[in-house]
Parts: C-alpha cells; sequence; structure tokens
C-alpha cells in the first residue's frame, strides 16, 4: 500500500496531511477555506485517494500562504508515497467537463517539475472570490506550482471553453484527480523510463 503522511509548520501555517494512493476517494479536508477545501476533496476523491488535510494559516492576512502551502505538502506527500514509481503507468491525460466548461489535463510523473497553466478563471467576465473567507480564484494556479514542484511532475492544465468561475476551477480539479487516477496505477514491473529513475 503506498502512504505517506507530511507536516509542515512555519510562522505562517501549520499543516498535516495523510495520504493513501491505494484508497476508496475518502476525504477530510479542513483549511480554514470552504471553497478550497472543495476542491481539494474534489481532488482526492476522483483520484482515489483517501486524503485528510488540516491546515490552520493567517487567513487575516491572505488566504494566499495557506493555499501555496497545502500545495508544498501536499505534492511531497505524493512524492513520498510513489516511491520510486516502480510499475506505474506515468503518463495520462484526459479532457473533463463541468457544463459550460471543458478542462484539458495531460501529466507526467517525470521527476521533473514543470506547469504550463492557461485557465482564465475570469472568462465570462471579472473572476469572482468564492466562499467565506473568500478564495481568490487566482490562487489555484499558485496551488498547482507549488503542487507540481513538490510532487516533482509536469502538469499542463488548458481550459477549452468555460464562463463560470467555480466550473472552471471545479473541472480543473477533477481533471487533474482523473489524470492522476490513471498515471501512478500499477500497470507494469519497473521504473517507466529508459534512465531507470523517475527521481
Amino acid at each position: 500500500m503506498r502512504t505517506a503522511s507530511r507536516s509542515r509548520a512555519t510562522k505562517e501555517t501549520t499543516i498535516g496531511i495523510d495520504l493513501l494512493i491505494e484508497g476508496v476517494g475518502k476525504t477530510e479536508v479542513d483549511t480554514g477555506l470552504p471553497f478550497f477545501d472543495h476542491m481539494v476533496s474534489q481532488l482526492g476523491k476522483h483520484a482515489g485517494f483517501d486524503l485528510t488535510v488540516n491546515a490552520t494559516g493567517d487567513l487575516s492576512v491572505d488566504a494566499h500562504h495557506t493555499v501555496e502551502d497545502v500545495g508544498i505538502c501536499l505534492g511531497e506527500t505524493l512524492r513520498d508515497a510513489l516511491g520510486d514509481k516502480s510499475g506505474v503507468r506515468r503518463f495520462a491525460s484526459i479532457a473533463v467537463p463541468l457544463d459550460e466548461a471543458l478542462i484539458e489535463v495531460a501529466l507526467d510523473l517525470s521527476g521533473r517539475p514543470f506547469l504550463v497553466y492557461e485557465v482564465d478563471p475570469g472568462a465570462g467576465g471579472e473572476a469572482y472570490p468564492l466562499g467565506d473567507p473568500p478564495f481568490d480564484p487566482q490562487l489555484a494556479e499558485e496551488f498547482w506550482r507549488a503542487f507540481v514542484t513538490s510532487a516533482a511532475l509536469t502538469l499542463h492544465l488548458r481550459m477549452r471553453s468555460g464562463r463560470n468561475t467555480h466550473h472552471i476551477l471545479e473541472a480543473s480539479f477533477k481533471g487533474v484527480a482523473r489524470a492522476l487516477r490513471d498515471a501512478v496505477r500499477i500497470d507494469g514491473v519497473g521504473v517507466p523510463s529508459t534512465k531507470g529513475s523517475l527521481a
């Protein structure tokens, strides 16, 4: 069973994460940002992971620290749980719709962090904050950048259509989740790289 736990404490945030890759999509997420909790829960649920995230941060200053640090800690936890990535499918891609929004996702468990983020949550006008305390839609990109860097994976996120900010962001999280579900699946032996390593 591929599992890992991580904690992170700074002057700005305190975070604890437990992750089981071979889970059933059971999630418990509490960051103090209800909309962000909803998004991270989508990530665990649709990836089929069991995921627990507890975070406290300086939300009176800004949500940025909490969102970015959760991304860092979650990426580190996933990287730990994957180990040497022996037998994984490695690559995955998917297009996920949510009403008028359509998001394309491609990822590679490459060991090389790289993010391409072509998602405009304000495509239907001005992007509006979501939830209370408010979640700035621009923070989604900061989350993905932190996650990708810490998990050491390549991620392309592209919006093909969308007007509603909630739909655009939710389709993004669900899309990454489904791609992760495929990419981490064991369907071979050995590390899927001619280099012999995906570190």
